[in-house]
Formats: C-alpha cells, structure tokens, sequence
C-alpha cells in the first residue's frame, strides 16, 4: 500500500461530492464535460482493477467510492444537461 496513492485518491474523492453538491443546487452544469468525467471514471477502473489483481489492500474502498461519486456526477449531467446557465451565486 502506498500512503501517497491513498492520500491522492481521498483528495480527488473529496472535490467530486462538492461539485455534485453544486450541481444540486444550481441545478445546471456548465463547465462540466461528460467525456472528461468519463475518462475520469475510466482511470479509476484502470486503477482499480490493478489494485484487485496485484495489490488487494483497503484502498480498494477509496477507488470504489471514486467510481461511485464521479458515477453520480455524471448522472447528473445527463439529468440537467438541457437547462439553461444562469448566473451562478
């Protein structure tokens, strides 16, 4: 296991609930591409799979909880992609 691996995955696993958090409540997602958050979602696979086939250990659990935060955030695009910006407070 490594420290730095763990600390990195729970720094990105921290920004993805606040950018879900504002997309509730703004209800709009500009500046958010699907594509990007897709190959965001791939890379934790990627990384994920690595981690069950040559170094099982609890970080498996930060890369699964980064699949399924950044899951959500695209959900959410797809559910307000079709709304209109406004002006963000």
């Amino acid at each position: 296991m490594s420290i730095f691996e763990a600390l990195m995955l729970i720094c990105f696993g921290l920004s993805w609930p606040v950018s879900i958090v504002r997309t509730l409540r703004l209800k709009i997602v500009s500046g958010k591409s699907p594509y990007f958050i897709g190959i965001v979602i791939l890379g934790y696979v990627f990384g994920l799979t690595h981690k069950i086939l040559y170094s099982r250990d609890w970080v498996i659990l930060l890369y699964i909880f980064n699949i399924v935060v950044v899951s959500a955030d695209l959900i959410l695009y797809f559910k307000y992609r079709d709304r209109k910006t406004t002006t963000i407070q």
